[in-house]
């Protein structure tokens, strides 16, 4: 059997892409690509793998680039950032390399039709162990209304304490200094990922302000970014 390895195609990422890893506000990498872009270009640097999306009104929806163009870009991110966007790169570079395998004779052919059915047949059973799971995601979520950390962790079959530190770690939640409350981080609320619950708490004793307690809610939306982004490290 002959193997014949397919040419991959340029792998872009965009800057919704990189925004998300990074936890930063998109409209804040996109002033980042201009800066690059800019340098870039007094210096004569090759910049066609860059693409500039634009939405309906003529404004810049999203930016396309390259291995080497986001890497550029991150130069100027941290390390852990840095890691995360590379990290992510290297995954879609895997997928790009696809092997085709061409059968030469009758017995060849056969035997990879057997292993492509034993293949389906797994899928099947594993698309069949997941389905009540993403059903149950796909009716909370069109259900509506934000639910918190710990119910969200039911939802998506994990322990409370192993959700907490997966989204501190990917920075969806943090403390503030000196707190015990837990803050959902600015960029998840833009996008729509989280949201906060206001519950209303006795005037402070001494001075009679009123005070607030703030608690972080995963939103429809952000449930099922999880579920992806779960599904994908699993």
């Amino acid at each position: 059997m002959n193997t014949i390895v397919a040419p991959s195609n340029t792998i872009t990422m965009s800057s919704r892409e990189i925004a998300e890893l990074t936890g930063k506000q998109h409209k804040d990498v996109i002033r980042d690509v201009r800066v690059m872009c800019k340098a870039l270009t007094d210096d004569g640097a090759d910049l066609r793998h860059l693409h500039e999306i634009k939405d309906g009104r003529g404004y810049t929806a999203e930016f396309h680039l390259d291995r080497i163009l986001t890497e550029t870009l991150l130069t100027g991110y941290s390390i852990p950032l840095r890691h995360r966007v590379v990290t992510r790169l290297s995954e879609l570079e895997n997928v790009s390399r696809q092997v085709v395998t061409v059968p030469q004779t009758l017995p060849e052919a056969l035997r990879l039709a057997a292993d492509l059915a034993d293949q389906n047949g797994e899928l099947q059973r594993v698309i069949s162990k997941q389905a009540p799971k993403v059903a149950a995601i796909n009716r909370l979520a069109a259900a509506g209304g934000a639910i918190c950390i710990t119910d969200a962790a039911k939802q998506l079959g994990l322990q409370p304490a192993r959700l907490f530190a997966w989204l501190e770690q990917h920075r969806w939640i943090f403390r503030r200094h000196g707190c015990k409350r837990w803050v959902a981080y600015q960029p998840r609320i833009t996008s729509g990922h989280m949201t906060h619950k206001v519950t209303a708490l006795k005037p402070d004793p001494e001075t009679g302000i009123e005070r607030a307690a703030f608690d972080p809610m995963v939103t429809p939306k952000g449930l099922t970014r999880l579920a992806e982004l779960l599904q994908e490290a699993a």
